[in-house]
């Protein structure tokens, strides 16, 4: 955006509950998604601080939504972010992956260890990664616990984690 490839940002992800229930939430539709996308809010205002990020919102320059609002749109000269892609169904993956329009980017990106879909739903991320594979311009990396950014614990839980479902 400040080389103005693009006009604008957008960030999304699904509404999956991590393991519970939350059950009925109240408020308006904006209260209801708010839970969802907080982690994309939390770190735009820490890479760029609450009143720039606030600005942008309200230009239009960054736009966070639920993945269920994407269907129906396509999206020009954006730079598109699907978070937590790990928790989108194969449905989902595929009417996200083709709301890319002209003069725009994706990137998708997850943690298949970490998918909190019901047993009985296939995640859209796995399934995309063997079903994209060969096309060319698609670049699938791959990250591990050395590339983690967090506080170093993090790190060494999660090798902990590696480490013990390899010794299984």
């Amino acid at each position: 955006m400040q080389r103005e490839e693009v006009k604008r940002i957008v960030l999304v992800r699904p509404a999956v509950e991590a393991g519970e229930n939350l059950g009925f939430l109240p408020g308006d539709l904006s209260q209801k998604v708010d839970p969802y996308l907080r982690p994309m809010y939390d770190a735009l205002y820490e890479m760029l601080g609450f009143d720039q990020v606030t600005n942008l919102i309200e230009r239009r320059a960054i736009e966070l939504a639920p993945l269920a609002f994407m269907r129906g749109r396509s999206l020009n000269e954006s730079f598109i972010i699907l978070d937590e892609a790990q928790n989108t169904t194969t449905e989902q993956m595929k009417m996200f992956l083709t709301r890319m329009g002209f003069g725009s980017k994706s990137v998708v990106n997850g943690d298949v260890t970490q998918i909190d879909l019901p047993p009985e739903k296939a995640s859209g991320l796995k399934h995309a990664l063997e079903v994209l594979s060969e096309i060319d311009n698609i670049s699938i990396i791959n990250f591990d616990h050395q590339d983690i950014v967090r506080h170093r614990i993090v790190q060494k839980i999660v090798e902990a984690y590696e480490k013990f479902k390899r010794s299984r």
